[in-house]
């Protein structure tokens, strides 16, 4: 899954970045409302982190001018905890908010439930053939037994499951893997697909040739 996080606070965003990418998830940054709406509108993410509070243009801003082009989940974080806030954020369209300071562990559950909701899937337990996924404690199982992935490959089962039954295109995993400071990305997605296969079997992610990928809900 794929992250952009605009905080203007360079610690925090840091922090914020470090902590989604130990999770899996692929991150994007903004340091200002302006260049995170830019990205905002010209990639597709499974989710943004928004602040409120940001120089050149607010989260506020920010979340009016994306909900004229875009629904992109929207988690928005802020130092502001009084409920007109609140009300003001959901209204604006935001999915949710999490009010400074906050756990980081309580930062990723809301990030997994806002991506779930928005997707349609909300057992935290998937099981397609031999292999089950959880996504709450990020295991994958075959056949009842824990197997030992990386972030990247837990990453890519996780999205292949979830749209499971769906043949998903080569462009469409390169968006949602990868963040934008990965390079040489021609052959890194052959390489994660041989990895998954070698650990679930041949038959757990099948090729379309000339469409992409499937994961069959068998």
């Amino acid at each position: 899954m794929r992250v952009l996080v605009v905080e203007d606070q360079d610690d925090l965003r840091e922090i914020v970045a470090e902590t989604l990418r130990e999770e899996s998830f692929a991150v994007d940054e903004s340091a200002d409302g302006e260049e995170g709406l830019y990205k905002a509108l010209n990639w597709d993410y499974d989710i943004i982190v928004l602040d409120i509070m940001m120089p050149v243009l607010n989260g506020w801003e920010v979340l009016k001018k994306l909900r004229k082009e875009k629904q992109t989940p929207v988690l928005m974080l802020t130092a502001l905890d009084q409920v007109r806030d609140k009300v003001k954020g959901l209204n604006h369209g935001a999915d949710d908010y999490l009010a400074k300071p906050f756990d980081l562990a309580e930062l990723v559950a809301r990030v997994r439930a806002v991506i779930r909701r928005n997707g349609g899937e909300h057992r935290p337990e998937v099981t397609v053939g031999k292999v089950t996924i959880n996504t709450t404690s990020k295991t994958l199982k075959v056949n009842d037994n824990e197997v030992d992935v990386t972030a990247r490959e837990y990453a890519m089962a996780e999205l292949m499951i979830q749209h499971r039954d769906e043949v998903v295109t080569r462009d469409f995993l390169y968006a949602h893997l990868f963040d934008e400071n990965d390079e040489s990305m021609s052959n890194m997605l052959d390489v994660y697909v041989y990895k998954l296969r070698q650990k679930f079997g041949k038959d757990f992610i099948k090729t379309r040739r000339g469409q992409g990928y499937i994961v069959e809900g068998i």
